[in-house]
């Protein structure tokens, strides 16, 4: 299973990291898991997934 940080996040969608963590506080993105004490990330399945709904939403 693959992993995305909020850095790779910003990168994918050209926005920063602060508005990453923004839209997941307003739900607009999948939540994120902790993996680690200091270490919290997405499953690269879920954020394709929920792009895919929202290509087809579109």
């Amino acid at each position: 299973m693959r992993y995305l940080t909020d850095k790779e996040l910003s990168e994918r969608y050209s926005v920063s990291r602060a508005t990453i963590w923004r839209w997941v506080k307003e739900s607009r993105l999948p939540s994120p898991v902790k993996i680690a004490a200091n270490s919290t990330r997405w499953r690269l399945s879920e954020i394709e997934d929920w792009e895919n709904r929202l290509e087809v939403s579109a």
